[in-house]
C-alpha cells in the first residue's frame, strides 16, 4: 500500500509518501513541504498548494491519501487556513478517484508513538526510527505528513473491516 500523508497548512503543507503493509517494515518514498508566501493572496496560496499536491500525486501515484483532520484551536485564522489547505488536498485526491482518509492528530500520535499526547519531537523520533532514517525530517510538518501515512497504513486494515461490517449490517436491515 502506498500512502501520501498530508499535514495541511497554508504556509507549510507537509507531504510524505510511505509504502508498506501493517506488520512489516515500512519504506519512505519521499518527503517534503509545499510552501507558500505568507504575504500572498489567499487564492494564489491555495492554487500553489494544489499544484504542489498534484505534483506529488503525479510523481508518486499513491493508492490512498491520508490528511490530518482539522481540529479546533484557539486561533480561528490558523484553523481556517488549515481547513482550506486540507480541502485542497482532499479535492486533488478525490478528483483522481484516490480514497481519502482523515486522521486526528491524537490518532496519529497514538499510532506512531503509543501516546495521543506525544509532542512533535517524539513523533519525529518515532518516524525516524520506524522508517529507518538517519535523522528526523525537517521541518516538523514533513515528519507529521509521514506519521499520517504510517498511521493510515497501520489503521487501514481495521478500518476496512469496520466499514465492511457496517455495510453488511446495513444491508441486513434493509432486506
Amino acid at each position: 500500500m502506498r500512502v501520501l500523508g498530508v499535514d495541511p497548512g497554508l504556509t507549510r503543507c507537509g507531504v510524505g509518501v510511505v509504502e508498506g503493509v501493517a506488520g512489516r517494515p515500512l519504506t519512505m518514498i519521499g518527503v517534503g513541504v509545499v510552501r507558500t508566501p505568507a504575504d500572498a493572496e489567499l487564492g494564489h496560496r491555495l492554487v500553489a498548494i494544489e499544484r504542489g499536491i498534484e505534483e506529488w500525486l503525479d510523481a508518486h501515484r499513491p493508492e490512498f491519501v491520508a490528511v490530518e483532520r482539522v481540529f479546533s484551536q484557539h486561533n480561528v485564522r490558523t484553523v481556517m487556513g488549515t481547513a482550506q489547505a486540507s480541502a485542497v488536498a482532499m479535492l486533488c485526491a478525490s478528483r483522481r478517484g484516490i480514497p481519502v482518509a482523515l486522521h486526528t492528530p491524537s490518532e496519529v500520535k497514538a499510532a506512531v508513538t503509543g501516546s495521543g499526547r506525544a509532542d512533535k519531537a517524539q513523533v519525529g523520533a518515532m518516524v525516524t526510527r520506524l522508517l529507518r532514517l538517519d535523522a528526523p525530517p525537517k521541518p516538523a510538518d514533513a515528519a507529521d505528513a509521514l506519521a499520517l501515512a504510517i498511521c493510515h497504513i497501520w489503521r487501514a486494515p481495521a478500518l476496512n473491516r469496520l466499514q465492511q461490517a457496517h455495510a453488511q449490517h446495513s444491508v441486513r436491515k434493509v432486506t
